[in-house]
């Protein structure tokens, strides 16, 4: 893909347009899936320069402070960047019957609806009204512990991180990780390394995992590996409100 910019609707399309039965394997197979570009590189460094717009964000988050790790992300407003609303909106209904296939797999309930902003609407009756689509921002030896997104008691099983820098080029180390807690075995660890303008799906909490008596309840974790050098910049897109 090139470096133009595409006006609006373009990123709705380069989502229907990804290979869906490739992802759904490997989301069960691995519980992530790394998507092929949706973002061209100058849209990438469009949306990295909107961190420093203070007015489009509600809460800035300094991870050193609270112990989450080192480094610094912000929450959007519910007034969503185009772009960033129209990714959302185009992963939701995509994702949506894996979330649903998982939820009969492990036996839970599956509360979420046909359409993004019926479910968002849920939350907010809920008492989950606050947007949760974050921007990341690291810089040498920060990092991010591992951890759940899990704002409230409703969720989305699934969620989107999308690298708005180039490994190597922009900087090294940072890899995307995840753990899984196996049943009866000690955890598995994988990591991910996070080209500009691509998306990896993984999972918010728990993923099924095949078994002997049919399927069990992985729990999940999720973290990026230090920094060593240069700045690495993300959007992440959540598909629940949070608290």
């Amino acid at each position: 893909m090139n470096d133009t910019t595409y006006p609006a609707g373009y990123s709705a399309a380069r989502v229907a347009a990804q290979d869906w039965v490739a992802l759904t394997d490997e989301l069960d197979e691995h519980g992530n899936a790394l998507t092929g570009q949706l973002l061209t590189p100058g849209e990438c460094q469009e949306i990295a320069a909107l961190y420093d717009e203070d007015d489009r964000f509600r809460a800035t988050v300094d991870m050193a402070r609270h112990r989450f790790g080192s480094g610094q992300y912000r929450y959007f407003t519910h007034e969503l960047p185009d772009r960033v609303r129209e990714l959302r909106e185009a992963f939701y209904p995509r994702l949506l019957p894996v979330a649903r296939d998982w939820a009969e797999r492990m036996g839970q309930p599956a509360p979420w609806p046909d359409t993004l902003r019926e479910w968002v609407e849920q939350c907010h009756a809920a008492g989950q009204s606050k947007s949760a689509q974050i921007l990341l921002r690291y810089g040498p030896g920060d990092w991010n512990a591992l951890h759940r997104d899990v704002f409230g008691e409703l969720l989305f099983p699934l969620q989107v991180v999308i690298g708005l820098d180039t490994p190597g080029a922009d900087f090294t180390g940072g890899e995307f990780i995840m753990t899984e807690q196996r049943p009866r075995a000690q955890s598995r660890g994988s990591s991910t390394t996070l080209p500009q303008g691509h998306g990896l799906i993984f999972t918010t909490r728990d993923r099924p995992v095949a078994s002997r008596r049919g399927w069990s309840i992985g729990p999940m974790r999720h973290g990026v590996s230090t920094v060593r050098s240069g700045r690495r910049r993300t959007l992440g897109l959540v598909f629940h409100d949070a608290k």
